[in-house]
């Protein structure tokens, strides 16, 4: 018996002296079962994240072992399809394509090139370290914008405008209830704020981006709306009739809102909410513009194509241009002390010196010019232009809309985008880096990137002569 216990006591102690030994040899690096494992890998195994172990390469694998890039799913389409892709990856490596594209592609930096006949070939560069899907807008040739996307509205989106962080594009519906925020980035609905019963025609926000007020001509009022909470804090009446667009004052203290049909404009004290006066002024007033220093307020006049200055400190309206048209909306640059304003029955845009109250031509538009806008550098002069119109306002017309991008000193068209059915609402961002603008009847808002002024000047008008054949509706 006690040999026996001998027996079995010598078999353990010789069992655990081997795992010792083993364990040694592991951690001094002459038995790696890892290493062994490694080498039979296959090749075409993904990456993986881990941090590196100690004695492997940056991979983790054994140093000399080959690094493969972890594959990712890539899908492209582009509008039109059909086009020709060509993605390059980090080892200069190259393969071809049609669009639509779908397939395993390996990870890194890559560059996408897309060739279709009539159109801008369009070079992107992209980091794929996840599955990605991408969607490519072909410009027409020689447009110097190029499209990054649209999205879909409510009903009869009328204006379009950009936050002050340029982040979200606020619509207001005309035909809809109210108005929806989207994410410009992602071109997703974020929230819709409803306005009671009826839309909105006009949106504008205050210099710090907090506050947002949007008009609505059915109540004669105008929503005062937080914009982070997207609540209302409270309803302004205008006392007027057919309310339409606003203008704050450069102290932000005073609304100014133009009463289309009862031909005066709402002054209202903001402190209050209460309308301080009532300024008559042009017949069917619409655009607004406060100069800087308080002391006058521009309006078009679209019933007779009047421009008018109202003297805010005794309220009397004298007119300074009349065109015998139809002036729609106005946008200052106080910086170089300039007014624009366009005039939808002539198809004319004027600049106004606000020094001298001077107006000229500035240039000839498409069809029915409606919003305008100028770049931050105020460069750039946009206007949407809604086109011929149909045998009624809510019927497509037999023009498609469009937008024209006008250099502010030369009056000279740098380029020109087709749009949709009855081209309408437009801004640009603060940041002067993409355009918006609403295809009414289409219930659709388009957004391009902006070029640099110096590719604008230097583009030879761009599309400027050729996108007037692509306007009439085939």
């Amino acid at each position: 018996m006690h040999v026996t216990y001998r027996r079995v006591a010598v078999v353990v102690v010789m069992l655990v002296l081997a795992l010792v030994a083993v364990g040694i040899l592991r951690s001094t690096g002459r038995l790696s079962l890892a290493g062994r494992r490694a080498s039979t890998l296959d090749a075409s195994a993904p990456a993986t994240s881990a941090p590196p172990q100690a004695g492997k390469g940056q991979s983790g694998a054994e140093p000399g072992a080959p690094v493969v890039a972890a594959r990712h799913r890539l899908a492209v389409t582009t509008h039109p399809p059909g086009a020709a892709l060509r993605i390059v990856g980090p080892d200069g490596s190259a393969r071809t394509a049609r669009t639509p594209f779908q397939g395993m592609v390996p990870g890194g930096r890559l560059q996408l090139t897309l060739a279709h006949a009539g159109y801008n070939r369009l070079t992107q560069q992209l980091t794929l370290d996840r599955d990605r899907s991408l969607e490519q807008w072909l410009d027409p040739a020689g447009l110097l914008h190029h499209k990054l996307g649209t999205f879909t509205t409510g009903s009869n989106p009328k204006q379009v405008a950009f936050t002050s962080d340029s982040r979200e594009i606020w619509v207001s519906l005309l035909g809809g209830r109210g108005v929806e925020v989207f994410d410009t980035a992602s071109r997703r609905r974020k929230a819709q704020v409803k306005l009671g019963r009826h839309g909105a025609v006009e949106v504008i926000f205050s210099r710090d981006g907090r506050t947002v007020y949007a008009s609505q001509m059915e109540s004669a009022s105008v929503f005062e709306i937080d914009r982070r909470t997207r609540r209302v804090r409270r309803q302004l009446p205008t006392r007027g009739t057919w309310s339409k667009v606003m203008a704050l004052s450069s102290d932000e203290k005073t609304l100014y809102v133009a009463n289309w049909s009862s031909s005066n404009v709402s002054e209202i004290d903001l402190a209050s909410g209460r309308v301080r006066r009532l300024l008559p002024t042009v017949a069917t007033p619409r655009g607004l513009y406060p100069t800087q220093d308080g002391t006058r307020l521009y309006v078009a006049g679209y019933d007779q194509g009047e421009l008018a200055r109202i003297d805010l400190a005794t309220g009397r309206s004298t007119v300074l241009l009349r065109t015998g048209g139809a002036l729609r909306h106005l946008v200052g640059d106080p910086a170089r002390g300039r007014l624009y304003a366009d005039d939808m029955a002539t198809d004319t845009a004027f600049t106004v010196d606000l020094g001298t109250e001077k107006a000229r031509k500035l240039a000839s538009t498409d069809e029915k010019p409606n919003t305008i806008d100028v770049g931050p550098d105020g460069r750039v002069l946009y206007v949407s232009n809604r086109g011929e119109n149909g045998s009624s306002y809510y019927l497509p017309g037999p023009e498609w809309g469009s937008v024209l991008a006008i250099d502010t000193v030369t009056g000279k068209v740098l380029d020109a985008i087709v749009g949709g059915n009855q081209t309408t609402g437009l801004d640009v961002s603060p940041d002067g880096r993409t355009l918006a603008f609403s295809d009414f009847l289409d219930n659709r808002v388009t957004l391009y990137a902006i070029p640099s002024y110096a590719t604008l000047a230097a583009g030879n008008g761009g599309r400027a002569t050729a996108h007037l054949a692509d306007i009439p509706k085939r």
